[in-house]
């Protein structure tokens, strides 16, 4: 069962982010790294991504009024 953790209906789809797309991310933002919320490494959708402490998830959330929510979150 835990290999089909993405496929959950409640867990919105995680992503990681390229290195350029992260700085370009945080270069609009005019923020560092530390200023982004957190994730934990041992959370089980960062785990099946394999993420690294540092790297930035993309996580995309259904939403029945925006249609799409994209939030970002640096894996601790």
């Amino acid at each position: 069962m835990a290999g089909k953790i993405q496929e959950h209906i409640l867990v919105p789809e995680h992503s990681l982010v390229s290195e350029e797309d992260a700085e370009a991310f945080l270069n609009k933002l005019n923020a560092p790294k530390s200023k982004i919320p957190v994730i934990l490494k041992d959370d089980p959708a960062i785990k099946k991504l394999k993420a690294n402490t540092g790297d930035i998830i993309k996580i995309e959330r259904k939403s029945h009024t925006a249609g799409k929510s994209i939030y970002y979150r640096v894996v601790k």
